[in-house]
């Protein structure tokens, strides 16, 4: 009995040691790797880039032999300046946002060729977008750039898009945020739009004067024409009515020349017919 109970705890202590051993081992050696959402997972074998694309998930490696990278595959968007110089050369400034992201299938390609997120910016879509830009911006006028930019900005997308593609690197969708243009060229467009605002109060003017011009001339027609109808319509015995509507019952203290009274012709009815 004594032996075994001795022996007991001795194995107990061997199981201990045991466990914290292993524990250890997978500590250090990660027989596993976890891949979170929204990543891939380049795995490498002594350094070496291997064709399998560890997706969402946890996997079984093989310590100190195999190595895994993760790469984020959402769609990131990346703010990016870029200098050019339009049709007319006049220079010009813009600042574009661009959303991307890495093609699943391609990642352990990406990472190999060209590296992580930072070196795509740095390596490809850095540079790719000002050559993208300048070849656009050659074909139009400072102008034609303010004028059609959605034009402009469906150029560049497409030939982005078909810039980057063959590296594994997807363009979503890509933004013209702002354009600079030089302070000479730009004082020359606000003098313009402020010739052409006040041309177009000019003309506004010009118009309404005409308007009420017309308008004056349709009145003086209208009030002519009515005089004409009003004359027409005047007869000496209607202008005679009018007169003794409007007596007040008064003479005029006011004599003529040789001393009468005016005289309005009036019929008086006769008082001995009346009394009859």
């Amino acid at each position: 009995m004594r032996n075994t109970e001795t022996a007991f705890p001795y194995n107990l202590t061997l199981y201990i040691v045991g466990g914290i051993v292993v524990l250890i081992g997978v500590i250090l050696f990660k027989p596993f790797t976890i891949v979170n959402a929204g990543e891939r997972g380049v795995v490498m074998r002594f350094g070496k880039v291997q064709d399998r694309i560890l997706d969402e998930g946890i996997h079984p490696i093989m310590p100190i032999i195999t190595s895994v990278k993760t790469l984020t595959v959402r769609v990131q968007k990346t703010d990016l300046n870029a200098d050019a110089a339009s049709k007319d050369l006049q220079k010009i400034t813009a600042e574009l946002a661009i959303n991307w992201n890495i093609d699943p299938m391609k990642a352990n390609q990406v990472y190999q060729q060209v590296g992580d997120e930072e070196q795509i910016v740095n390596g490809i879509l850095n540079p790719a977008v000002s050559e993208v830009m300048k070849a656009a911006t050659a074909k139009k006028t400072a102008l034609e750039i303010i004028t059609k930019r959605t034009e402009l900005k469906a150029e560049i997308d497409e030939s982005l898009r078909k810039r980057l593609e063959p590296y594994g690197v997807l363009v979503k969708d890509v933004s013209l945020v702002s354009f600079g243009f030089s302070p000479e060229f730009s004082k020359a467009i606000e003098s313009k739009q402020i010739a052409e605002q006040e041309a177009k109060q000019a003309q506004y003017l010009a118009l309404k004067a005409t308007q009420e011009a017309q308008a004056e001339i349709n009145r003086a027609k209208g009030q002519a024409e009515a005089q004409r109808l009003q004359r027409m319509t005047l007869t000496p015995e209607l202008l005679q009515q009018q007169a003794i509507q409007k007596w007040n019952g008064q003479f005029p203290t006011v004599m003529a020349g040789e001393g009468t009274l005016p005289f309005i012709n009036m019929t008086v009815p006769n008082s001995t017919a009346s009394k009859k």
